[in-house]
């Protein structure tokens, strides 16, 4: 019933754009159905005191699902997101224009479906996995609503997503700490109570979350910055979806962290200094949809201290107001909505005497700021005189309840100001704009919610159950909850009765309250502050960017240097006594493979032409596949091996568009240079003695040697482990393969290559004829290609047994494609006219689509075989497959587009990328290269 439920919802994102430009803006009223539709399938088979579980496998191995649990807190924030879902969906179809209606439908659908997930969610992943949806979501939504948008949807970006930040720290302490992502056991378990530094640092972290999402002091500016928002979306933010997201998170763990200090003073003294705040703010604005933002935060901040206070009254008030909050804002937005439709403007100064032209909408607004603010007979007064009985009832001691008590009142004191100035500024008074009643299909939505809000006002016994069940599960324990509108003479019906006696006043003396908030400024603009760190992360991103982004080789390699000599430096004194080494296991050709190695490095660090360090750097190359062979890593081996082939393969085409020698460096840079190459040298070295040869094999080892074969089928341990074990990371690199091939693509197609260095020869040199230079090479490839793509082939479907794979096999492949390339004597006649972008791509694609062909057995990527006459055939051959593909697809694009010699005839002629601003300092000597070139750089005299 549950995943039924979010199907339904879910079902109306991909119908969203065809209805959209089948009827346009009419589009709404069909999409409202499945959101009702799944609301009464939730109420059908769910109970406010009953719990309903459902769980699909996603990720067994690690312990996630979709886990799907509705218990009455998770019934009540669902209802709320569907029924308002589908009421503005409702409004929709008469305030929005002809065009442009597609995107909005597939964001709103989308959004609703995000939330559903969010708080039926029972799994900690995707739990996440829906905040982050919600986000996005929101910033779409913003964004799409005019040019002014691009802006404040980039703030409310930053901020809301630095609390996902927060909170997926939040998600992965619990996950390590209990052991499992199931957020109903984390709730369960002892460790709330036995931990207190985990304890402490989950509430810090989980409060932040729900302050960004709710716009709470300090990080509520986001809130009022995206009223640029059309009204709908607005609605739906502030009454039902974004910002409910962090009083549902909030309520959700509130029976773990009610009695945490940190916690309730958190809580408290930031909800109560956004609820002050947000009040005065909404007393000093004149257009009536930025009144209402700022009321938002006010009501947000009364339910965030609500929820810090934590007694089982509190939080049943909290439960209480955040329903009444739904309908009375809900109703609210939409009107202004109507009235800016209707007028051209929520300007309350350009908007007096509108209740004789629009009697039926000013009815509505009066009805529902009613109960905003309070007023006896609505359901805001049961909320507002239940939330005051908590508070004077709070067990903090006399003292702190009273304060609470009068920071409460006080904010709400300014709520029936602010109630009482978005009415009468847009409809008492007299004025002269001409124009006239919406249609009742338009304001007829809002004025429902204006109505249900008086019903249940005069009668809430209906909220009785619902309540109940939700208070319930946020206190931890069974509560009774008997609303009603009179509850004899107490102290919190003096204390509604003094709000709304001074909040009056205010009103009569509005005047005067002008004059005294109009000069009133804050020394600190949130806006400001976004912008200012928002301009801190892009300058600091700039620096090292341009260190690690830099053309020079000397700025580039040095970041990742530095790091690693740092992590060293921190990291090794931290590992403690280290056990001893497992014996000494070195054989005499170990050491003369050092030698050889160090010959190599030694060399690379003195050659001077560049076609030299090639050479003697693939010495250290090939050094490491033999030392990798001697050693029985054969895959390893190979792969390195073809590494090597290909990189000087790569560097031919390179070389020719480069200075032949290398920059004379001064000893000034070359210090630097040295100290950093012997840092990082030092740290690997030191890394590699202290954490290898001193202990066994690791149990995930043992694990693969021991169950490997029996698992997967598969007798290559290095294969199984790529494609069945890890094929999660593997589909990763595979990912991040296909981004840069494409990556190479776009960049050589967006800048020119640097134009091939010019030579004369000696009429008579054999490097002047290229068809005859080249006929042995010709002739070789003719028999060798054929042989080493078969046996590219070969090794692909061998790769489970023995020592291959699609990695290796595309190298091999990769291979004879570079031999077909340097084989032929001229760059057009070389080019490799395959569709390499479409091998990469469909590389990606195969990958994951075996990924999801493992949901057959309940898992992504879980491998999946059968047997065809007698042949094993199975998903992570599939996936090699992909992997070859991808790899065969880069390969080429790195061959064709460096290959090439149609450079811009503008372009410069090649310099050293090393040699920056060195290149021309004074006192340096041109020289002259000198190289051997390919055929492609002949030109005779």
């Amino acid at each position: 019933m549950l995943f039924l439920a979010l199907a339904v919802t879910l079902a109306a994102c991909p119908l969203a754009a065809p209805l959209s430009r089948l009827v346009g803006r009419q589009a709404g009223a069909v999409l409202a159905l499945p959101l009702l539709l799944s609301a009464a399938l939730l109420l059908a088979g769910g109970s406010p005191h009953a719990v309903v579980e459902q769980w699909l496998p996603w990720m067994p191995s690690l312990g996630v699902g979709l886990g799907l649990r509705l218990d009455g807190l998770g019934l009540v924030f669902s209802l709320l997101v569907l029924v308002v879902g589908a009421g503005v969906m409702l409004y929709s179809t008469r305030y929005l224009g002809r065009e442009r209606t597609a995107s909005f439908y597939v964001l709103m659908t989308a959004f609703a479906a995000a939330m559903l997930l969010l708080v039926l969610s029972d799994d900690l992943v995707v739990m996440f996995v829906a905040w982050e949806a919600t986000t996005f979501c929101s910033f779409f939504l913003i964004a799409r609503s005019g040019e002014g948008a691009r802006e404040p949807a980039i703030r409310t970006l930053l901020v809301t997503a630095a609390g996902g930040l927060s909170l997926l720290a939040a998600v992965v302490v619990m996950i390590v700490v209990t052991g499992t992502t199931r957020l109903s056991e984390v709730l369960a378990h002892p460790v709330w109570g036995s931990d207190a530094a985990f304890t402490v640092l989950v509430a810090v972290l989980l409060a932040v979350a729900a302050f960004t999402k709710s716009a709470q002091f300090p990080f509520q500016s986001w809130l009022p910055d995206s009223m640029v928002a059309i009204t709908p979306v607005s609605t739906y933010l502030h009454a039902a979806a974004m910002v409910k997201a962090g009083i549902y998170l909030l309520l959700r763990f509130s029976p773990a962290l009610a009695d945490v200090a940190v916690w309730n003073v958190l809580l408290v003294s930031c909800g109560l200094t956004t609820a002050l705040l947000g009040a005065v703010s909404a007393l000093r604005r004149h257009d009536l949809k930025e009144l209402l933002a700022y009321s938002t935060m006010s009501q947000l901040g009364l339910l965030v201290a609500m929820i810090g206070v934590g007694t089982p009254a509190a939080l049943t008030a909290a439960v209480v107001h955040t329903v009444a909050h739904a309908v009375f804002k809900s109703a609210l937005f939409m009107l202004v909505g109507v009235v800016d439709h209707e007028a051209g403007t929520r300007d309350m100064r350009r908007l007096a005497g509108m209740r004789l032209r629009m009697p039926a909408t000013a009815a509505a607004m009066g009805l529902a700021a009613a109960s905003m603010a309070g007023v006896p007979l609505l359901l805001g007064f049961i909320s507002k005189e239940s939330m005051f009985a908590a508070l004077i009832e709070s067990p903090w001691g006399p003292g702190l309840a009273a304060l609470m008590t009068a920071a409460a009142a006080l904010t709400s004191v300014f709520t029936v100001a602010y109630s009482a100035r978005l009415v009468l500024g847009a409809f008492s008074g007299r004025g002269d704009r001409l124009v006239r009643e919406a249609s009742p299909l338009f304001w007829g939505v809002p004025a429902l919610a204006a109505a249900a809000s008086l019903a249940l006002g005069a009668y809430p016994a209906p909220l009785d159950a619902g309540i109940g069940g939700a208070a319930s599960v946020a206190a931890g324990s069974e509560q009774e909850v008997h609303l009603a509108l009179w509850h004899g003479l107490n102290a919190e019906l003096a204390v509604s009765a003094v709000v709304i006696a001074l909040g009056v006043a205010l009103v009569l003396g509005r005047r005067r309250v002008d004059v005294v908030l109009a000069p009133l400024r804050s020394p600190v603009s949130g806006l400001g502050v976004v912008d200012a760190l928002r301009a801190g992360l892009i300058r600091g991103g700039g620096v090292v960017g341009g260190w690690s982004g830099s053309t020079s080789p000397r700025r580039h390699l040095a970041v990742p240097a530095v790091c690693l000599a740092l992590i060293a430096l921190v990291g090794l004194p931290g590992l403690g006594e280290l056990p001893p080494v497992a014996g000494d296991r070195s054989r005499p050709w170990d050491w003369a493979l050092v030698a050889l190695l160090a010959a190599g490095v030694i060399a690379a660090v003195r050659v001077r032409t560049r076609i030299a360090a090639v050479v003697v750097t693939g010495v250290v190359g090939f050094s490491m596949m033999l030392w990798f062979f001697v050693l029985g890593a054969v895959d390893v081996a190979v792969t390195q091996l073809l590494v090597e082939v290909l990189t000087v393969c790569v560097m031919v085409l390179l070389l020719k568009r480069l200075p032949a020698r290398f920059a004379r460096q001064t000893l000034r840079r070359r210090i630097p240079a040295a100290v950093i190459a012997l840092a990082a040298g030092l740290a690997t070295a030191l890394g590699v003695w202290a954490l290898t040869g001193r202990r066994g094999l690791s149990p995930a080892a043992e694990y693969y040697l021991r169950e490997g074969y029996e698992a997967t089928g598969g007798s290559n341990i290095v294969n199984t482990i790529l494609v069945d074990f890890r094929a999660l990371d593997t589909l990763g690199e595979l990912t991040v393969l296909g981004v840069a091939g494409v990556a190479i693509v776009a960049l050589l197609r967006a800048r020119p290559l640097a134009a091939s260095r010019e030579v004369d020869r000696v009429t008579g040199s054999p490097l002047e004829d290229a068809w005859q230079n080249g006929a042995f090479l010709r002739t070789a490839t003719r028999v060798i290609g054929p042989i080493i793509v078969v046996m590219s082939v070969v090794l692909l479907f061998r790769g489970h047994y023995e020592p291959g794979g699609g990695f290796i096999a595309a190298l091999v492949g990769g291979a004879g494609f570079a031999l077909l390339y340097l084989a032929a004597p001229r760059d057009h006649r070389a080019r490799i006219r395959w569709p390499y972008l479409l091998l990469i791509g469909l590389g990606v694609v195969l990958g994951t689509g075996t990924g999801l062909l493992g949901y057959l057995e309940g898992s992504f990527l879980k491998p999946l075989g059968t047997e065809v006459l007698g042949v094993s055939l199975s998903t992570p051959l599939l996936f090699d497959v992909g992997v070859y593909l991808a790899v065969i697809g880069v390969i080429l694009a790195s061959l064709n587009k460096l290959g090439r010699d149609d450079p811009d005839p503008a372009a410069e002629p090649p310099q050293d990328p090393d040699a920056g601003d060195a290149a021309d300092a004074p006192g340096r000597r041109p020289h002259t290269p000198h190289y051997h070139p390919t055929h492609r750089e002949v030109k005779t005299r």
